[in-house]
């Protein structure tokens, strides 16, 4: 289980220390900081160029919907460098940074690899809890993704990453994942908790033998 850090929150825009950094992206989390950005309600709030991808996108945006997770496109000036996108596992919001809006292919896999996180923070039981739980078992992900996570995370975030990167790549992961997850069933008695998962859930009794 993971325990999701989030940036501190700053109470105005005016004592942002620095932007581009975690204080810029703390307030812009805490939606203390709304100037340039906007909330994302349906696929053409990215762009005509999406249109390639509406049926996928408004599949996820759906689903979020339904759970009460938000999209919010930021200005790059929120976001710490090199971050594309993020999601808050305590607000429950997600963040795309504009900057890389003209890119759709890049856009894309963030909405799928930021929507994973959020298949994971409901496979830990609630949304209203802080943790995350890995959702596949060991080898589905493979191994060259495996080894991309393991050169660009830390160790404690590899298992959650590669699964998100895993995710990034696939038309259809993110969307089902997310379906189960606004569905009427649990997560677990939909994907197959994996043994440590299992012991959590058990633990904290969302789950019972």
């Amino acid at each position: 289980m993971a325990a999701a850090l989030t940036a501190p929150a700053i109470a105005d825009e005016s004592k942002v220390k620095r932007w581009r950094s975690f204080d810029s992206m703390g307030c812009m989390m805490m939606r203390e900081c709304t100037e340039d950005v906007r909330q994302v309600k349906t696929w053409r709030s990215l762009g005509d160029d999406y249109e390639p991808y509406k049926e996928e996108i408004t599949d996820i945006l759906t689903s979020l919907s339904r759970i009460g997770v938000n999209v919010y496109l930021g200005d790059e000036k929120y976001f710490a460098m090199m971050t594309r996108g993020l999601y808050s596992v305590k607000e429950n919001d997600m963040f795309l940074n504009t900057r890389y809006l003209d890119n759709v292919t890049m856009m894309l896999k963030v909405l799928r690899h930021e929507g994973w996180h959020i298949v994971q923070d409901c496979m830990a039981g609630t949304l209203d809890n802080t943790f995350t739980a890995v959702v596949l078992q060991d080898g589905v992900v493979p191994d060259w993704i495996a080894r991309g996570a393991e050169k660009t995370y830390p160790e404690v975030a590899v298992p959650y990453e590669a699964e998100a990167m895993f995710a990034a790549f696939s038309d259809t992961m993110t969307k089902e994942g997310l379906r189960a997850c606004a569905g009427p069933k649990k997560m677990w008695e939909v994907y197959k908790p994996t043994p440590l998962t299992e012991k959590w859930l058990l633990e904290q009794g969302y789950m019972s033998k």
